[in-house]
């Protein structure tokens, strides 16, 4: 596995959004924290339904049990750990692994999940 140093966690807002760049990709990085517990997600920028680099910009939330961003363009929400729109369930976007190490943000190049699609 291919890990990145990408930030400080201090760079991180807390329930939003910053971009990075991971091997010329653009990657949104979310910080949430939930039960009390900071959790770091990291799906890829891209909104293939709006065609822009904007889910960084996204508003994060749930629905039901899925923690979600939704786009600031068509309003699309995508789920922070499959990367599926529950909308249109075809459209998938990348999920990277992140972790925390001594302060720093890492991502993984290597996608999540598999079955991430051009809408």
């Amino acid at each position: 596995m291919a890990w990145t140093d990408i930030c400080a966690f201090e760079d991180l807002v807390e329930n939003s959004g910053i971009c990075a760049l991971l091997n010329g990709q653009q990657v949104a990085v979310f910080l949430l924290e939930l039960q009390g517990e900071p959790q770091i997600y990291a799906i890829g920028n891209y909104d293939p339904l709006g065609e822009a680099n904007v889910l960084s910009r996204g508003m994060v939330g749930s629905i039901g049990e899925q923690i979600v961003v939704a786009s600031p363009l068509y309003k699309q929400h995508f789920d922070l750990t499959t990367g599926q729109c529950l909308e249109q369930p075809e459209v998938v976007i990348p999920v990277y692994g992140v972790k925390l190490q001594q302060g720093r943000v890492w991502l993984n190049a290597e996608l999540q999940n598999q079955q991430a699609s051009a809408a």
